[in-house]
């Protein structure tokens, strides 16, 4: 089975959307989070969808859900205090849903992520078949450095055409995402900034693999990112409609 995990459960500070977490602000007059939440629905190797959701919100997000006919979704779990809290519940929910005899796929994506397509979804699950874990990249356009967290010396300066964005979706073996999740936990780590830091943190087996996507698939934490995105869906909405 292929389960996408949908995190909404954070509130957007960085947004200052007047109290209203981004990930339900509209673009073309639909919340942000169905946009994301349709291209999962569209996708035929995703069997089922759990969303991580902000408690205040579930309800909201529930109508939203029937309003749009969403008929993926098997549950809207409350979302953590972090990122990776609502990473967890997420995952322990997807594991209600499965056969545990089979090789079940997880798929993590941040609801706030809506510039994807069936096809990123579908290779990245090819991809954690294969091998064991998926992550969505960006081939870094500039040159990147890493730095001496303490006194900012530059230590290495990276080759670029072997340097890449960590993005989403990331899709792994639904046993072995679980099994890092509650290693994690049981240690008090409750602050990792994705999937993929937890796994390389808490996986002795995780081999992780690349699967290249657009730099346009950003994530809209900034009123800048809401106003590039807005941007990227209406000029998508444009070509479809031209048929180009």
């Amino acid at each position: 089975m292929n389960i996408a995990v949908i995190l909404a459960g954070g509130v957007g500070k960085r947004m200052n959307p007047n109290g209203i977490p981004k990930q339900f602000l509209k673009i073309n007059d639909v919340p942000i989070i169905i946009h994301t939440l349709l291209i999962f629905q569209e996708c035929e190797e995703v069997d089922g969808v759990i969303i991580t959701c902000v408690k205040e919100y579930m309800e909201h997000l529930k109508n939203l859900i029937e309003q749009y006919k969403i008929t993926k979704v098997l549950e809207i779990v409350e979302g953590g205090e972090t990122n990776q809290l609502s990473s967890y519940n997420g995952v322990m929910a997807a594991n209600k849903f499965v056969n545990k005899n089979e090789k079940n796929i997880i798929v993590m994506h941040d609801g706030v992520r809506p510039i994807i397509d069936s096809d990123l979804i579908k290779r990245n699950i090819e991809t954690a078949r294969k091998f064991g874990a998926a992550i969505s990249c960006a081939q870094s356009k500039e040159t990147t450095v890493i730095a001496n967290g303490t006194n900012g010396e530059i230590t290495n300066i990276t080759e670029r055409q072997n340097t890449y964005i960590a993005r989403a979706p990331q899709t792994f073996l639904l046993d072995e995402l679980t099994a890092a999740h509650k290693k994690a936990h049981e240690l008090g780590e409750t602050n990792m900034i994705d999937a993929c830091s937890v796994m390389n943190t808490f996986s002795n087996s995780c081999k992780m693999h690349i699967v290249k996507c657009s730099s346009d698939n950003i994530k809209i934490t900034t009123p800048d990112d809401f106003y590039v995105a807005e941007a990227l869906i209406k000029s998508k909405k444009a070509k479809q409609v031209l048929g180009v």
